[in-house]
């Protein structure tokens, strides 16, 4: 359905453009936004790769282990429906512990899996569970400690202090978080009671 509104508002845009004689403008804009599409793209790849490789020597010594056990308390109440040592939970921790460092990029392939591992033990049941729904809106949410993407692009676009952003960051995405989980819980107590009457 995405897709669709999206090709229906391309081409409304470029009738509309030919109609009131524009066309060129669009054109140049097409192209010029393509070349600096390409150029931020190369200028990420050299941040997220040092960022990965950062990710690979944690995950080596054992600081993202250390990490999902340190979490490990809280979110098995979070997910109180999957056991402790399921792969499910492995792979929801991992995928916390990549948003914690801005690595988007790396946290969205264990995302996917720990959502498969939570379909399995859902009886794959086309209807989300009760941990996919709180595992989404956390996912969405995601504490960032180092928003290395942000960063990125306000290097490339020349930021006097691309860092700045990093308290304003890690304040947000924890308020969204709380806010996330807050407003699971408050839904899921919710239909609870209504399937309760």
């Amino acid at each position: 359905m995405v897709n669709i509104i999206w090709v229906g508002l391309a081409v409304i845009g470029i009738i509309y453009a030919f109609f009131n004689g524009t066309i060129e403008e669009v054109n140049e804009v097409i192209f010029q936004s393509a070349e600096e599409a390409v150029a931020l793209t190369i200028s990420l790849v050299s941040v997220l790769v040092f960022w990965l490789g950062i990710m690979r020597i944690a995950e080596k010594s054992g600081l993202l282990n250390s990490l999902a056990q340190l979490f490990k308390p809280l979110f098995t109440r979070l997910f109180p429906d999957i056991p402790a040592d399921h792969p499910a939970m492995g792979y929801i921790l991992s995928n916390v512990s990549a948003n914690l460092f801005g690595l988007g990029n790396a946290a969205t392939p264990l995302g996917i899996k720990a959502m498969h591992e939570m379909k399995v033990l859902n009886g794959d049941s086309e209807v989300a569970s009760r941990s996919m729904i709180t595992f989404l809106a956390i996912n969405t949410s995601s504490v960032t400690l180092v928003p290395t993407t942000m960063i990125a692009i306000r290097m490339r676009y020349d930021s006097i202090s691309p860092t700045d952003i990093v308290i304003s960051t890690i304040l947000a995405t924890l308020v969204s978080s709380i806010g996330a989980i807050l407003i699971d819980r408050y839904f899921y107590y919710r239909r609870k009671r209504r399937q309760a009457v």
